[in-house]
């Protein structure tokens, strides 16, 4: 975002001080990273220190939400304590805020998965996978379960049925 004076965030307390600028109302911004610590930074016109500042928030946000555009306001009107309120949702053109573009919006295919504990459908074109390490499930458009590992365990309380045309082990 382009400023016509840049600080540095040690000029910040003297500039504040020197030129109080209130900020009142929303301000949209872009968040520029998450802390180690769960923090959020972000940015926004106007930003007196030429850099992301770490914002107060009022919820947990993630490496995936960043880049995203999101609201903030000012704890005393202070540009040096933003308050992140939330994300935007929509784009000023009116699209969805990362949602999928070109083939995979035409595939129909969603570009994250937000689980809300009670069911979750994840679809796809023509492929699926989850891999952690060496362990792999890949549905196929064609039908075909993959299930692949170094060690791969199946329990049942009940019955534990294997159909098929056709079975072969080993």
């Amino acid at each position: 975002m382009k400023r016509a004076n840049v600080l540095t965030a040690s000029d910040l307390p003297e500039a504040l001080s020197a030129h109080p600028t209130a900020v009142d109302g929303v301000v949209l911004g872009r968040l520029v990273d998450i802390g180690p610590d769960g923090t959020p930074s972000v940015d926004f016109p106007g930003n007196p220190t030429g850099g992301p500042v770490r914002a107060a928030a009022t919820r947990n946000y993630h490496r995936l939400d960043v880049g995203r555009d999101v609201a903030l306001m000012f704890l005393d009107g202070r540009a040096d304590r933003p308050l992140l309120l939330g994300l935007i949702v929509a784009a000023a053109a009116g699209a969805m805020a990362g949602a999928p573009t070109g083939a995979a919006a035409e595939a129909g295919v969603a570009a994250a998965v937000t689980v809300d504990g009670d069911r979750t459908i994840i679809t796809a074109a023509r492929q699926i996978v989850l891999r952690c390490g060496a362990a792999s499930i890949t549905l196929t458009r064609a039908g075909k379960v993959l299930i692949r590992g170094t060690y791969l365990l199946s329990r049942s309380s009940g019955v534990n049925r294997i159909k098929g045309g056709s079975i072969q082990l080993n």
